[in-house]
């Protein structure tokens, strides 16, 4: 590792520290992925003997822990109880990496299936395990296809059972929760317009074209086409934008090319 640069040296140490693997594994993970660490992760993380290291009797004794106890899954207590385990808050964004690694189909609730698998497909199956894998969850969320996929889950996710369409407050801290990782500008703003002009359930289609349109249409609006093909509520929130002074047009961001 001496004959490495400073930049890759700090790579090797960072792989190290968050998936607790040996120098030789860095090493050939961050070599596979052209140095790239997240790339690095993904080759860690999906190697079958990760997967299969995981003890099945102690992800059930874990299962166990949580569930609740008049039904075969783990509600909202046993969650809360989870969180605490682990120290984080259940609000934190972490919550909602966890939840589509375990591919959950609602809010709150873990089945035995989607806990014990998704656990699995991690190769955790204690709570420190799981501790020392919250960083490399949360760095999931700056890659931009893997954010774009935990942002189509949220919609189903967080969404009431047989619903088809997402409750606005609930909507709302979803997008305050997701762009806070990614930083878009006018979130505040979109949140505001809801409120003021909306006041209904999000569609699906509004849910998938808003990430669409804060990533591709510059916060000053200086590309927004008014003849695309956009959901009328974002034509309406543009329209809320201009007419009340918000955008000052010549403000250029580079949001867009962050994303």
């Amino acid at each position: 590792m001496n004959k490495l640069g400073i930049g890759r040296r700090d790579k090797v140490q960072q792989f190290i520290t968050i998936t607790g693997a040996g120098e030789k594994v860095a090493l050939q993970a961050l070599k596979a992925s052209d140095w790239n660490l997240e790339g690095a992760f993904d080759i860690f993380y999906s190697q079958s003997q990760v997967k299969s290291s995981a003890d099945t009797r102690r992800l059930e004794e874990l299962y166990n822990r949580y569930k609740d106890p008049y039904s075969d899954m783990i509600l909202a207590d046993g969650i809360s109880l989870l969180c605490n385990d682990i120290q984080v808050d259940p609000q934190d964004i972490v919550m909602l990496v966890l939840s589509w690694h375990m591919k959950a189909a609602t809010m709150c609730e873990f089945s035995k299936q989607e806990f014990i698998g998704g656990l699995q497909s991690l190769g955790i199956d204690s709570l420190e395990k799981l501790r020392e894998k919250l960083p490399f969850m949360r760095s999931e969320m700056r890659d931009e296809h893997k954010f774009r996929e935990i942002y189509n889950f949220a919609f189903s996710w967080a969404k009431e059972k047989g619903q088809k369409s997402l409750a606005l407050d609930t909507a709302i801290g979803m997008w305050q929760l997701l762009f806070a990782e990614k930083q878009w500008p006018l979130v505040d703003h979109w949140c505001q317009f809801l409120q003021a002009r909306h006041n209904k359930a999000i569609s699906r289609d509004t849910w998938s074209q808003l990430l669409e349109f804060a990533k591709n249409v510059d916060p000053a609006l200086s590309n927004y086409d008014a003849e695309g093909a956009w959901p009328y509520l974002i034509d309406e929130f543009v329209e809320y934008l201009t007419e009340n002074g918000i955008v000052q047009i010549g403000q250029m961001s580079d949001w867009s090319q962050k994303c």
